[in-house]
């Protein structure tokens, strides 16, 4: 197996976060966004993980030699934004004929066993991971008759489906989905100057290939500061880690402190992930996010985002601050 990691993109709506670093490099609940990723799919033992990166694929490639040195990688750069599906079909030099491959979009940590992937798949020709949603006028739905997905609307207007499609796609015949993707781009198949993989799926049900579209357990949105609020409660839930010092300090669970961290005269908790380096002195803190190295003195913070390197010190605020900021707020 193949897995396909596009991680480009500039993560806008995380911002000021991602100004320095890629969006997958974000932390939550102690991990970085892609090391929650990858540890999910590391039972599947893929024989390659290719990443389609942009001008911080240096970031990834760093970060993968250090936290998963025994995997291969291979790194290609998406020189050209012409969306997702264009991404995508950058790995078809990679795949071998008999290549089954996985795409993992990497906005979102998601909750399911892959373990069942070829039980599912079972004689259809791929997957795509669904969750179903109150909200389907967000997302791209699957409409399925019987176990086969037959249709694929972007945002409907009435609920014809809520099983959102999540970014988890498996392919039984890696090279026939790259053949695929390469004819929907030579056709010019865009949305607003942009080639999308619902259009790629639909030629292939088209031409009578068959899809399931499996529900995931849980779907944990990284994408925006109030939804990596939520992913890092819901990661948090059950997991209660002090890995660095706590000085006279009330730990409410669950709160995630990392290797090195000191924490004095605090209260910190519930829902709180602390990373390593940071020095936290008398302060309240609760369901937020403190990034490596970060330093937060005499503060009361509550759904908060701060950065690598980040010095706060003064007066309660509710703050999303970005990596290495000085924020002093005194009389």
């Amino acid at each position: 197996m193949k897995i396909v990691l596009p991680v480009a993109g500039k993560g806008t709506r995380l911002r000021p976060h991602t100004h320095t670093k890629a969006k997958s490099l974000v932390h939550v609940a102690g991990k970085t966004v892609l090391e929650h990723i990858v540890s999910r799919l590391a039972p599947l033992q893929a024989e390659e993980y290719i990443f389609i990166t942009d001008e911080n694929g240096g970031q990834i490639e760093r970060f993968m030699a250090k936290t998963f040195p025994a995997l291969s990688c291979s790194y290609i750069v998406q020189k050209e934004r012409l969306g997702p599906a264009h991404a995508v079909a950058l790995a078809a030099p990679r795949l071998r004929p008999g290549d089954d491959v996985l795409v993992v979009f990497n906005d979102t940590i998601f909750v399911t066993d892959l373990n069942r992937l070829q039980e599912l798949c079972g004689d259809c020709d791929g997957l795509i991971y669904s969750k179903e949603v109150e909200d389907y006028q967000r997302f791209g739905v699957n409409v399925l008759r019987g176990d086969y997905i037959v249709d694929m609307v972007e945002k409907p207007e009435t609920p014809i489906s809520r099983l959102a499609q999540v970014g988890l796609y498996y392919l039984k015949d890696g090279s026939r989905f790259m053949d695929y993707l390469n004819r929907t781009i030579a056709a010019g198949e865009t949305v607003k100057g942009e080639y999308y993989l619902p259009a790629v799926f639909m030629n292939m049900i088209r031409d009578g290939l068959k899809f399931r579209a499996p529900e995931i357990d849980a779907w944990l949105d990284c994408g925006k500061p109030e939804t990596l609020l939520e992913t890092n409660r819901y990661l948090l839930k059950g997991r209660h880690h002090c890995h660095g010092e706590a000085d006279n300090a009330v730990l409410i669970e669950p709160v995630h402190i990392g290797k090195g961290a000191v924490v004095r005269n605090s209260v910190i908790g519930p829902n709180v992930s602390v990373a390593a380096g940071c020095h936290i002195e008398g302060s309240v803190i609760r369901d937020s996010i403190i990034n490596t190295d970060s330093q937060v003195r005499g503060m009361v913070l509550r759904d908060s985002i701060l950065g690598d390197a980040v010095a706060l010190l003064g007066n309660p605020r509710r703050m999303n601050i970005g990596d290495h900021s000085l924020i002093e707020m005194e009389g």
